[in-house]
């Protein structure tokens, strides 16, 4: 294979990459994705249909490992199952409107069993970076008992998306509270805290959601808003929200819209900051397109902070062994504090490049719809603050784009893409550089 053999001639004579003694190094043909989430098996699926074979490369021990560890129970889709199939498999007839976690996890199970994606478990990326003297990538995996490997390839797609790690902020004196404190990472139901008084901080849709879960469960629920927010019935007219509003986005500018999505939450809510929730002065979709920020789709909550079964405070100023002081001087016990403070990107800890993901919150530096693209052959999918639809958006324009270089670059591979590929961990090599030309992966 051409490329393979350029690689070879400049690695012989390349001392940087001699200096890696045992490491295994695996040559892969086509791209490593980096995450086996939903947007690194959309990506896996695209480039399969496209006859472009891939490797996902996870560090958990399954797939989309956020829902399967990192959600509470009662979550479910917050938008219609239209608005989040991966591509080229809908979600079957009988799932209801808003899927279930578990029917999501399914989903996404036989999506991976249907596009036959087998990802390289328990690899977490340690770092990804082009190397320019040979016009390549190398991203380096450690294992569970730290052993390397280092895999060399032309194109880098990476999926991690904007949720690999929790946000927890720093608060004057919580290290000294008494009670537990946990993230909704952690969180699962509001069942353990029956009966307890818990102050949930920040008012996202996760805040609101976990808040109504816990009053569920009979527990005493307080909620810290410390910044204006907009909150939207989930559906108005019979129709979702969402799908309404990409409908009438079809025939109407976005402030038109926004004003449409408020005026009808005022006659459904009537004024949100009559029980502290002062909305933003941009629009719900203004400020989701220039912002990312996401408005709250209600699922009941609203209901029960103008019951007064959820109480509302503003910003913390410190936090006590047992108790938390507001800034507007108010001090009140609790037994426990959640904190619904939201996710981060990671790329900062493990992608060596300046040029496409800024250092600072990990996300692509262009604004969507341009943020799926960088240089080198490096792109992203699921960056795009648009959800599971973004992510969609993404993996398929990421894999007609590598399909045109592929097919430039590889008239001498057709006996190569006619077969079936799969590679495990078990079968990596053990020495220096390893020819995958003539075997087989995903």
């Amino acid at each position: 294979m051409t490329c393979l053999r350029e690689l070879q001639g400049k690695m012989a004579n390349d001392p940087h990459f001699n200096n890696y003694g045992s490491r295994p190094c695996v040559w892969v043909p086509g791209p490593v994705i980096v995450g086996a989430g939903p947007s690194g098996l959309a990506a896996a699926a695209c480039l399969k249909d496209k006859g472009v074979p891939s490797i996902v490369l996870e560090r958990s021990n399954c797939i989309a490992s956020l829902w399967q560890f990192k959600t509470y129970d009662r979550l479910r889709l917050h938008l219609p199952k239209k608005f989040c199939e991966l591509p080229m498999m809908p979600f079957p007839e009988d799932y209801p409107m808003y899927p279930s976690k578990q029917q999501f996890l399914e989903y996404l199970e036989s999506y991976a069993k249907r596009f036959g994606i087998e990802p390289v478990f328990e690899q977490a990326v340690e770092s990804a970076e082009y190397d320019e003297k040979v016009g390549f990538w190398r991203v380096v995996s450690v294992g569970l008992k730290g052993e390397e490997m280092e895999y060399v390839c032309r194109w880098l797609v990476v999926a991690t998306g904007e949720n690999a790690e929790a946000v927890v902020p720093e608060i004057e004196g919580m290290e000294e509270f008494g009670g537990e404190v946990q993230h909704t990472a952690e969180y699962k139901s509001g069942s353990g805290f029956r009966g307890k008084k818990v102050l949930v901080v920040g008012c996202g849709n996760s805040g609101m959601e976990v808040s109504l879960d816990l009053c569920n469960h009979n527990a005493h629920p307080s909620l810290v808003v410390r910044d204006s927010v907009h909150v939207l019935p989930r559906e108005m007219l019979g129709r979702s929200t969402f799908g309404l509003s990409m409908w009438l986005l079809k025939w109407l500018p976005i402030r038109l819209v926004d004003r449409f999505l408020l005026i009808m939450s005022w006659l459904i809510f009537g004024n949100t900051s009559g029980f502290g929730l002062n909305r933003p002065n941009v629009g719900p979709l203004e400020l989701k397109s220039k912002t990312g920020k996401t408005p709250v789709l209600d699922v009941g909550t609203l209901a029960k902070i103008k019951s007064g079964d959820i109480k509302i405070h503003p910003s913390i100023q410190s936090v006590g062994s047992h108790s938390v002081q507001f800034v507007n001087g108010r001090v009140e016990a609790f037994d426990a504090i959640i904190l619904a403070t939201g996710y981060k990107s990671n790329t900062p800890s493990w992608l060596k490049e300046k040029w496409m993901f800024s250092e600072k919150d990990g996300m692509p530096r262009k604004p969507f719809p341009q943020s799926w693209k960088g240089e080198c052959g490096l792109y992203a999918v699921g960056f795009t603050r648009r959800g599971l639809f973004g992510s969609s958006m993404d993996a398929k324009r990421v894999s007609e784009d590598i399909e045109r270089f592929w097919k430039a670059e590889a008239k001498n591979l057709s006996k190569t893409i006619g077969r079936s590929f799969t590679l495990q961990p078990t079968l990596l090599p053990v020495f220096p550089c390893y020819d995958l030309e003539n075997t087989s992966f995903v």
